[in-house]
């Protein structure tokens, strides 16, 4: 492999939802920025995003009422240094999106002299904090972002290209404590390149794709949050898997999720006979927290031996829902569904991962020069339940502090020498993909059974020896072949399963997502659940 496989810059980028764009976009004026992209750009968990993002834009709302619902939807093991410091940052935050034309939903009844935004309200909000663009938020965001970004003349975004793993120092002079770049894998040629950069933020987003139902993209798979184990870096709260409630059941549309909002604005979740359930689990109804909200759905459909239960908004006006949810209600036209006039099959799905890679207040890993922002990381906002919208609101909260932290390092910072080239001269290529199909499948059915929504420590031991066998022959196969982005993404989700499954083999106790059978009660004191490498 000769140097034209190599890249330089300043800053690499890995990712390109709202946390990587925003990132870029802030550091750009004063550095050259290479952004990593898996797959086409917008193909992300930021553009499928419907709800929207909180944020204090309500007279009647304030900071503390944010702070004080955060904390209760995540069951007490918030970090309120981090809850505060984002929820005192999120006007700010979205205002700057807004600045950049992020073209959020107005509220026509207003008779104010400036702008006042349409708010909404989803699961565990007090009050109405939500702005959104219809009910396509992220792909607003997404889209108005990617504009800013490609007319940015020091932002180079590399499409098709998989971060494969981080490049330490050690590998160059001994010193394993600092991050100098990465090897990518361009799958547009399908070979093996290197960038060194001043700086690298991993912006990857979570791992949900380690279930077998997820309203997640194909690019959820958990890279970032697996380079950095393997790098060094310590993770927390893995266990902590937020599974969506409603996520539309139906064989032709298998991970098309239907934002909390419609249950904001009085969708009601009913049993295939038209009874409510909710109210018999928690006074807050439909409004509860996602984890009691899914946890209920699931005890009926068991209970029961449904595929699925029902969620029902047709008792409003026609024309107030095609209005608040044309992008749903355009999608469940296509196949057969009037959400108008009847009721919308549904089954939770993995959707968050509120653990990830620990980092501080300005985005900052265990290992120097590396950062994390959005669901790759663990701030300590989440706890064990992420409320409603606070997601996105991380992604740009924590763009604007680990910006503000590289921009003033960044003239000191030399550019790294070179790494050693990535070496596939013993490698060849494989004509046995089917093993791969065959251990990614098993392993994300295994994941939905033994690591799902109830657990116990039985299941949780049996998914940990199955995960050691994979690990085994996907070690093997990686070792003699070379890469292909299915093999990539299935090391990858292996390990931040193992990483899952430890985690909640630790927690003797049900908070939050996670609920054991064998441990019902809550502890008096409990933290995090860190895991060092």
């Amino acid at each position: 492999m000769n140097a034209t496989r190599e890249h330089q810059c300043d800053v690499l980028v890995i990712g390109s939802g709202a946390a990587g764009l925003s990132l870029a976009l802030r550091i750009a004026g004063k550095s050259e920025v290479i952004v990593l992209s898996k797959g086409p750009w917008s193909e992300g968990a930021t553009y499928y995003a419907q709800g929207g993002i909180a944020a204090v834009f309500d007279e009647s709302d304030s900071v503390d009422s944010h702070v004080q619902d955060t904390l209760i939807a995540g069951d007490g093991i918030c970090e309120k240094e981090t809850v505060r410091f984002i929820a005192e940052n999120a006007k700010k935050c979205v205002q700057w999106l807004i600045d950049g034309g992020v073209p959020f939903d107005l509220d026509e009844t207003s008779q104010a002299s400036k702008p006042k935004y349409h708010l909404t309200r989803e699961g565990g909000h007090s009050h109405r904090r939500i702005l959104h663009a219809a009910d396509a938020t992220g792909m607003a965001m997404q889209n108005s972002l990617q504009d800013n970004v490609l007319s940015h003349p020091n932002i180079r975004v590399f499409e098709r290209h998989n971060a494969l793993d981080l490049i330490t120092e050690d590998k160059v002079d001994g010193d394993p404590g600092k991050v100098i770049g990465a090897y990518i894998w361009n799958r547009n040629d399908e070979h093996v390149e290197t960038v060194r950069a001043k700086f690298v933020v991993l912006a990857t987003g979570g791992a949900s794709k380690v279930y077998q139902y997820t309203s997640n993209p194909d690019v959820s798979s958990g890279d970032g949050i697996a380079m950095a184990w393997r790098a060094g870096c310590r993770v927390a709260n893995m266990e902590f898997n937020q599974f969506h409630p409603t996520c539309l059941y139906h064989p032709e549309s298998r991970n098309f999720l239907l934002t909390e909002a419609l249950r904001g604005e009085g969708a009601h979740l009913k049993r295939p006979d038209g009874s409510r359930f909710m109210p018999d689990f928690d006074e807050r109804g439909e409004l509860a927290p996602r984890d009691i909200v899914a946890r209920a759905i699931d005890y009926e459909m068991k209970r029961l031996g449904a595929d699925c239960m029902y969620l029902d908004i047709s008792h409003k006006p026609a024309d107030f829902i095609t209005k608040h949810f044309p992008t749903i209600y355009a999608k469940l036209q296509e196949l057969g569904i009037d959400m108008t006039k009847e009721p919308i099959p549904i089954v939770p799905a993995a959707h968050y991962t509120c653990g990830g890679v620990i980092v501080n207040q300005q985005g900052q890993t265990d290992l120097k020069h590396l950062y994390a922002i959005g669901e790759v990381s663990y701030t300590g906002l989440h706890g064990a339940n992420r409320m409603a919208s606070n997601s996105l609101l991380e992604c740009v909260v924590y763009a604007q502090s680990a910006a503000a932290d590289i921009m003033s390092k960044i003239d000191d910072a030399p550019l790294p020498p070179s790494p050693p080239f990535w070496d596939e001269s013993q490698v060849t290529c494989s004509d046995e993909e089917v093993v791969i199909q065959h251990n990614w499948h098993e392993l994300r059915l295994f994941m939905w059974d033994y690591m799902g929504i109830v657990r116990t420590d039985k299941r949780l031991e049996r998914a940990l020896r199955r995960i050691h066998l994979l690990q085994q022959e996907t070690h093997e196969y990686y070792s003699n072949f070379r890469v292909s982005n299915n093999l990539i993404e299935l090391r990858n989700l292996l390990q931040v399963a193992e990483l899952m499954i430890l985690c909640a083999i630790q927690r003797k106790e049900s908070r939050g997502l996670h609920y054991t059978l064998d441990y019902p009660d809550k502890l008096e004191q409990s933290g995090p659940t860190i895991l060092e490498p």
